[in-house]
């Protein structure tokens, strides 16, 4: 884009070209979804909020809606995706009839768990540091961080298993869901619980 060259692209066709685009992402990743306009709508916008936010203001920023709206890597629609997950978990605990445990870890004593966990402690001087440094990029890091490290959870750890120690679990997944639906609401962008 180059206004001096006469390309200028209005920012309502590029929020327009990121809806149309994450719509096409959201029906080859779940084709029944219901309210898919609605879901693709918040997933498009807060594909280019977070791609603006995550990058330091002072650094040079490449704008490629393709790579924004790529549902892995450091992106908005990651940590969205991540939250609705994380969301279908609990989903599925309450129709089990599982409720949640936050009297302790047990439970929680694998390393994946943990990483998780030691990000979860990290979440309250990260957004002190962001509102002292002027800078929301450090909120946008960290929330990929967190989805990267509850990714790696969820492919290792089985949250579901019938034992003395579900509940915890089930808080865990809890906690996780709050923190990335915090973190993206102070950024603007919405929390979508399924995608």
């Amino acid at each position: 884009m180059s206004t001096r060259k006469g390309k200028i692209v209005l920012l309502e066709e590029v929020i327009k070209e990121a809806i149309l685009l994450s719509e096409r992402n959201i029906t080859e990743k779940n084709p029944t979804l219901q309210n898919k306009k609605d879901v693709a709508e918040r997933v498009g916008v807060g594909a280019i909020i977070f791609h603006d936010l995550k990058n330091y203001r002072q650094n040079n920023v490449e704008f490629s809606l393709d790579e924004m709206l790529k549902f892995e890597g450091a992106t908005g629609p990651y940590v969205q995706y991540t939250h609705a997950r994380a969301c279908s978990i609990l989903r599925k605990a309450k129709e089990n009839n599982i409720d949640l445990d936050f009297s302790g870890v047990n439970g929680l004593d694998d390393d994946y768990s943990w990483s998780v966990v030691k990000q979860f402690v990290e979440f309250p001087n990260i957004v002190k540091r962001s509102f002292y440094e002027y800078d929301p990029s450090l909120i946008a890091k960290y929330l990929i961080e967190l989805a990267q490290e509850f990714n790696k959870c969820y492919g290792n750890v089985r949250f579901l298993v019938n034992d003395s120690d579900i509940k915890n679990r089930i808080a865990f997944v809890k906690t996780t869901t709050i923190v990335l639906k915090e973190g993206l609401r102070l950024l603007g962008i919405s929390s979508p619980e399924k995608m």
